[in-house]
């Protein structure tokens, strides 16, 4: 059950509206910057760079299902959390002293297998905090504060950078990295139900003490497999987006390129804290699939429209669909594996499995984006990367049931118990 100490979890709220605001800079690292540093500062080029951050994020791949294994067994998730935030710290750091290729590469590899914890570790608190009835809206506040997070950090890396040149982010960074360990730590141990964290809610001791597997999941709920297939697109194509108009930035002014990239992320940031909270307020009365299907079919909208001009001003103007389409799939991504895995104890090494797929499109996306702009241009790339999306939002459309509790069904389906979707 949610904490039953109203002060204990009102503290834990807190604390956890502090760790997901602080967070935002800190568990992806260097993030789109480390584009713009290569390019301007390093002087790789486009196919280079794409090729070091999807080595990075194989990293992330390998360790996800893992972490989110972690994540359904441990009792100590604030220090799991707390470690993950100083190694992508200290990695991410070390790239000034160590710019060739090989240890890029590495400490890349090190922050993404780190920062892989974050999500599943997050959400697991929110859920044992909070329990199943509050997540959606939980989830909606965990994502507008990670995104106001997002927008500040870059706010003012972007004013920063300009004065000072693109390695101030490095500094903003692990001022960030100290905050979210300290508002990590807040977080009241005893407020966490480990048990309902995991997607358990005393159904039966046989459930409470099944030993959860990712790779199993995945493969019985085809409700699952099909998200997992439709995230995958997602971030195939939503993923190098951002590097590339970044990089298109950076190539008419190195500084000036720096500080519209952060324009362009304050500008997708800002128009995410409403749609994530959209999704929290109104996602369990409209229905989980069709604010999926949304963000989905933003994607292709926003490639077509980054082709009709380089100006920065447009190109930043464009970058506010971002806002909505990662503001809608930051938010509904928990609350759809959550109705999926209720009452299994599974729920984060589901979302462990799912992100694997998801991190497997993310590191396709930036290999394919840069060797199509080596070969074709960037035009073409946008193009690229928006048909991708339009065939996750036909999957999406045809195969993902709606997935909510109380939402309409398919024929012959039964709503007893969330757990039997995972044998359809």
């Amino acid at each position: 059950m949610p904490s039953e100490n109203p002060n204990q979890a009102r503290q834990a709220g807190r604390a956890l509206d502090a760790a997901n605001f602080f967070l935002a800079d800190v568990r992806d690292g260097l993030g789109p910057y480390l584009a713009v540093y290569l390019l301007t500062e390093q002087h790789w080029d486009e196919a280079r760079i794409g090729l070091v951050m999807s080595v990075a994020t194989i990293a992330g791949i390998v360790a996800q299902t893992p972490a989110g294994a972690l994540v359904d067994a441990t009792r100590a998730k604030r220090t799991v959390m707390a470690v993950a935030a100083i190694l992508v710290t200290v990695a991410s750091l070390s790239l000034p002293w160590l710019p060739s290729f090989l240890p890029v590469a590495i400490s890349q590899g090190i922050a993404q297998a780190a920062g892989v914890i974050f999500p599943p570790a997050i959400a697991a608190v929110s859920l044992g905090i909070f329990g199943h009835r509050a997540f959606t809206r939980r989830i909606g506040r965990n994502e507008t504060l990670n995104h106001a997070g997002n927008a500040v950090a870059a706010g003012l890396a972007g004013l920063s950078a300009y004065w000072f040149g693109p390695t101030v982010v490095f500094y903003l960074l692990g001022s960030m990295a100290i905050a979210s360990l300290v508002s990590i730590l807040a977080i009241p141990e005893r407020a966490i139900d480990h048990d309902l964290a995991r997607g358990l809610d005393g159904a039966n001791d046989a459930e409470q003490h099944e030993q959860p597997s990712g790779l199993k999941v995945l493969l019985t709920c085809r409700p699952l497999l099909v998200f997992a297939i439709c995230a995958l697109l997602f971030h195939l194509s939503n993923a190098a987006m951002l590097p590339l108009v970044g990089q298109k930035l950076a190539l008419q002014d190195k500084n000036l390129g720096t500080s519209l990239m952060s324009a362009c992320i304050v500008a997708a940031q800002l128009v995410m804290v409403p749609f994530a909270m959209l999704v929290g307020a109104k996602a369990d009365t409209w229905g989980h699939k069709r604010f999926f299907l949304a963000a989905l079919l933003i994607l292709p909208i926003r490639g077509a429209l980054y082709t009709f001009s380089d100006n920065p001003f447009w190109l930043v103007g464009v970058q506010l669909l971002d806002g909505v389409g990662a503001g809608i799939f930051g938010a509904i991504f928990p609350v759809i594996v959550a109705d999926l895995m209720r009452n299994t104890g599974r729920f984060n090494v589901a979302q462990g499995a799912v992100i694997t797929a998801q991190s497997i499109g993310a590191a396709l996306s930036t290999t394919l984006a840069g060797f199509v702009v080596v070969g074709a241009g960037y035009s073409a790339a946008f193009i690229t990367l928006g048909v991708v999306a339009a065939i996750g939002a036909v999957i999406c459309l045809l195969a993902l049931p709606e997935t909510r509790h109380g939402g309409p069904r398919r024929r012959g389906e039964t709503a007893a118990r969330a757990s039997a979707i995972a044998a359809e």
